[in-house]
């Protein structure tokens, strides 16, 4: 009775093996883009917020539905009277404030 290899008596977990190494491959070469991604959720909805509710003019519920449906958010803070919005998501918060008709908003540092 011969013995088959490893890889020909488990073909599903062989499969399974290499695409996990290549994910992992991959995400070793990304990583300095993957560790950048939890910025860029709060950031990105801070400035769209802005944009919608101060330059497009519309209510912040709208804002509010239209950021949101793109990726979770922990917390969106609306701060009308200096026209400045918050938001939180994946542990990072970002910050974005309305400068004028002409410059419209800008993430603050």
């Amino acid at each position: 009775m011969s013995r088959r290899p490893w890889i020909v008596r488990h073909p599903f977990a062989s499969l399974l093996a290499l695409a996990l190494l290549a994910l992992l491959g991959w995400g070793w070469q990304e990583r300095v883009a993957l560790q950048a991604f939890p910025d860029i959720l709060g950031a990105y909805s801070a400035k769209e917020y802005c944009s919608c509710r101060y330059v497009m003019h519309n209510d912040a519920q709208y804002c509010e539905g239209y950021v949101q449906q793109f990726l979770p958010l922990t917390a969106l803070q609306d701060d009308p009277e200096r026209k400045r919005v918050s938001a939180r998501g994946l542990g990072r918060s970002h910050s974005a404030v309305w400068l004028g008709e002409r410059q419209g908003c800008r993430l603050e540092p």
